[in-house]
């Protein structure tokens, strides 16, 4: 999102937080094509070791040699969900991959066993984030394809990767007490309250500490996390990954695809990331996203004669800032002694925005500010942050920072200035109108350099067919991005004409049976293939 780069999504009924990542990369200097160009070979080399991870005296045997122990437990599901009969294990992992003798990392691990008896094996999943529950996402899968034939033939498999929820250990940076006064959550540059040194150091100093060391800080990547879902596939006892992951779950499977292609059956990658694009260019799609979107939301706010902004969309950006911007000095009360900042309010309008049928919600929010009081969108950003109505915090978004710090690629302060301008430009409902500060990256004190690279998993070879599903006017991933991540892995594409994040979780039939019938036979969409959610 605008000021912490953070994203909700809700599909269909079921409500469920993603996160879209902190995007884009500043390029154009010297030092950025030279940082790329490392981190590019960092990649291949990455890309190597992962796919020579099985073979013998590498130290990892016993890591693939493991079975897991399910037992029953409890799934964390909406109120109104189908119940699921979950079970649960841990799987044990080394927490740096080229050390497999030394310290040692568990995930959290839930499947809920397929219901019929033709069994073909796992279906491992990916909410999205970086940084949010695939266990959570198991369960809600499971329990929103009841009575889907992928349920049926498939056990739903998901996992918290490295740092994230139950996994240990686990990711840290804040106390529930920093994060109810807005702690700073992305290491991207934010426009109005944005990274000075000192707090980069103190960034550094307190995830450390809090989430078992510096040694932890350096082996959350999205690469890291590829290779522990190597390891529980064979756990899983699987020869093949038969994988679905949501936004930033399509980077993960792209990534396992380039660095275990042969160990891939299927991928379905929904809400896709770009491959192509490094941090710089993506903010700005994601920001020309949002601005759409935020357009598309006024003219049918425009329709009606109390919209809180007006009655020409065209006027609509300004309409907003009048509203928001006082909130930057003077925060609206809210329920509880709480106030609605600035921020939050973005944050409740663009959460909104990741589908239609939140729009009115987003609406009585701005027409409640217009009045004076901040409840309806300060608790759209409450439940993107999944805050407890006791003021309790999980960990995802601290989860998201840091491994986007090992994700996206770094900026010197003149960049991060560069990636500001961009935005606000591309985005410009979201500008705070005021004078930029010092415009630091939040991870410039990080103990190691990115590891992902950009571009990553192109010139795959040996690869099944996968499928791409992309929303026509996603807001957060655009679908130029779903077109290039299905030419990059030599894929399919079903395109799907809508105005949401992601549709893999929709109630959508044309959307469920092609997914389905891939999953199950392997068959791809005809080329041009389309649905209407």
């Amino acid at each position: 999102m605008p000021y912490r780069k953070r994203t909700a999504v809700i599909m269909g009924a079921a409500a469920l937080t993603l996160l879209a990542g902190g995007q884009a990369v500043a390029a154009g200097t010297q030092a950025g094509q030279t940082a790329q160009a490392g981190q590019t070979a960092q990649a291949a080399q990455a890309a190597q070791a992962g796919q020579q991870a099985v073979s013998s005296g590498t130290g990892l045997e016993r890591f693939y040699g493991q079975k897991l122990a399910f037992k029953p437990c409890d799934a964390h599901l909406p109120p109104g969900a189908p119940a699921v009969k979950a079970e649960c294990a841990r799987l044990k992992v080394p927490l740096d991959y080229r050390k497999p003798q030394g310290r040692q990392a568990e995930i959290a691990v839930l499947r809920v066993p397929a219901r019929g008896k033709d069994r073909i094996g796992s279906l491992v999943l990916n909410p999205g984030g970086p940084g949010f529950s695939g266990a959570d996402q198991a369960a809600l899968s499971a329990a929103v394809w009841a009575k889907s034939p992928v349920t049926e033939r498939f056990d739903v498999v998901g996992f918290d990767p490295r740092g994230v929820g139950a996994s240990t250990p686990a990711l840290d940076c804040y106390t529930d007490a920093e994060r109810e006064r807005d702690a700073k959550l992305s290491s991207i540059p934010a426009g109005l309250d944005d990274w000075t040194r000192q707090e980069t150091r103190q960034l550094l100093q307190q995830c450390a500490e809090r989430s078992g060391g510096k040694q932890v800080l350096a082996h959350v990547g999205t690469r890291d996390v590829a290779r522990d879902m190597d390891v529980l596939r064979q756990a899983l006892g699987d020869d093949k990954l038969t994988y679905a992951g949501t936004s930033y779950g399509s980077r993960l499977g792209a990534v396992y695809a380039e660095m275990f292609p042969k160990k891939v059956r299927a991928l379905v990658l929904d809400a896709a990331f770009d491959p192509y694009a490094g941090t710089h260019e993506r903010r700005v799609q994601q920001a020309t996203g949002m601005q759409r979107s935020f357009e598309r939301l006024a003219a049918s706010c425009a329709t009606k004669k109390d919209c809180p902004l007006g009655t020409d969309p065209e006027r609509a950006t300004q309409e907003f800032q009048k509203l928001v911007r006082p909130l930057i000095d003077k925060p609206v009360p809210a329920s509880g002694g709480r106030k609605l900042t600035f921020g939050q309010a973005v944050e409740g309008v663009t959460a909104a925005m990741y589908a239609e049928t939140s729009w009115p919600t987003a609406i009585a929010g701005l027409t409640e500010l217009k009045a004076g009081k901040g409840d309806t969108l300060l608790k759209l950003r409450d439940g993107y942050h999944a805050r407890t109505a006791d003021g309790r915090y999980p960990n995802s978004l601290e989860a998201s920072l840091t491994i986007n710090c090992l994700d996206e690629e770094r900026h010197t302060p003149n960049q991060g200035a560069a990636m500001n301008r961009a935005w606000f430009k591309a985005a410009p409902f979201t500008d705070p109108g005021r004078p930029f500060k010092e415009v630091r990256d939040g991870c410039e004190q990080w103990p190691v350099k990115p590891t992902l690279g950009y571009p990553y998993a192109t010139n795959i070879k040996g690869l099944a067919d996968t499928l791409t599903v992309s929303v026509t006017r996603d807001p957060i991933t655009p679908h130029a991005g779903g077109i290039n991540l299905a030419k990059a892995l030599g894929g399919s594409l079903l395109t799907v004409e809508g105005e949401q994040h992601g549709a893999l979780l929709t109630t959508n039939t044309c959307v469920n049976q092609a997914v389905a019938t891939y999953l199950i036979d392997l068959k791809t969409p005809a080329e041009g293939a389309r649905c209407e959610l």
